[in-house]
């Protein structure tokens, strides 16, 4: 068989090559210049925004795909981080509640640690386990007993001033009799005026009541009232309250008043039980004593207690012979 030898090139191909190879030359060219002249870049510019809505729409669905997926996460993740939050702000009030409890405890011990300092004043702390502010009983349970020194008829203040006595006592528990109970009543003296009175208990843990106070006596709305020390059962000077407004009582011919008790008797976690004190023991001095107290105060009133009962039937020996008539 006959070789038949190389194939001749074709006219076509060789002109061809020779386009591609002048193609080749006119774009190293091309970048040549522009690379030192820069000439074509405004070309550039144009074909790239000619081209730019082609590649926006191109590159649609995978951008519509990356913003669901990223949608997806981002609401699952919010979902964690509200219900992660809200137990974080759950937890947050709760400590913040006691912070606040604590503070004021503290502020409250640190009022009654003053008082007993600034009037050097030998006292115990007890705490209050118990209270009973039922209209016609107003009593505390404290924590500390007969065994811890406690007496009956032992003064019991806090921060404001006086709140009670103690009645009775186990060897772990104290029984306090507050002014605001209505079988209680103490004499007082005007601050500005020393003017002696008698102020009752209410059976309202926010309201003492002056009653019997004669037309002429000079007391005023807003006067301040102290232990007078009458009676041996409260030592003097200790704050009682504040005169309200006063007004003429149903026999016009005594004055009353409503009177704002200067300790918080129906609130606090603790008091304060005065040891350097030594009242009277229950029976007849002290009512001899509350019974002086009372007709300085209101004569009308003495006159009423040649009824009243034995004092030793009361629970405490400081209430006047007005009080014991009723």
């Amino acid at each position: 068989m006959p070789h038949a030898g190389p194939s001749a090139s074709r006219p076509g191909d060789i002109a061809g090559v020779l386009r591609l190879l002048a193609f080749l030359v006119l774009g190293v060219a091309l970048m040549l210049l522009d690379h030192r002249g820069g000439w074509l870049r405004s070309t550039r510019v144009h074909a790239e925004a000619a081209v730019q809505p082609l590649w926006w729409l191109a590159g649609l669905p995978s951008r519509a795909g990356e913003s669901l997926r990223e949608n997806a996460v981002t609401r699952t993740q919010l979902a964690s981080d509200n219900a992660r939050l809200r137990q974080a702000l759950l937890l947050t009030e709760a400590r913040n509640a006691r912070l606040r409890t604590a503070a004021a405890e503290n502020a409250r011990l640190r009022g009654l640690l003053d008082s007993a300092e600034r009037g050097r004043l030998d006292v115990q702390l007890a705490g209050v386990i118990d209270i009973d502010l039922d209209p016609t009983r107003q009593r505390l349970l404290l924590d500390a007993g007969s065994g811890s020194g406690v007496r009956a008829g032992q003064p019991v203040i806090d921060a404001g001033g006086l709140m009670g006595q103690v009645i009775a006592t186990t060897p772990t528990t104290a029984t306090v009799l507050l002014l605001t109970d209505p079988d209680h009543a103490v004499p007082v003296m005007v601050a500005r005026s020393g003017v002696r009175l008698v102020v009752y208990g209410t059976g309202r843990s926010d309201a003492l009541r002056l009653a019997d106070v004669p037309l002429s006596a000079d007391v005023r709305e807003g006067d301040e009232l102290l232990t007078s020390g009458l009676g041996d059962r409260f030592p003097p000077g200790f704050a009682v309250g504040k005169v309200g407004a006063l007004r003429a009582d149903d026999t016009r011919a005594f004055l009353e008043a409503d009177v704002a008790p200067a300790a918080q008797l129906d609130r606090g976690r603790d008091v304060l039980l005065l040891r350097g004190y030594k009242p009277a023991e229950a029976g007849a001095p002290a009512a001899a004593a509350s019974t002086s107290a009372a007709s300085t105060a209101a004569p009308a009133a003495s006159a009423a207690s040649a009824s009243a009962p034995p004092p030793a039937s009361k629970p405490t020996a400081s209430v006047p012979p007005a009080e014991r008539a009723r």
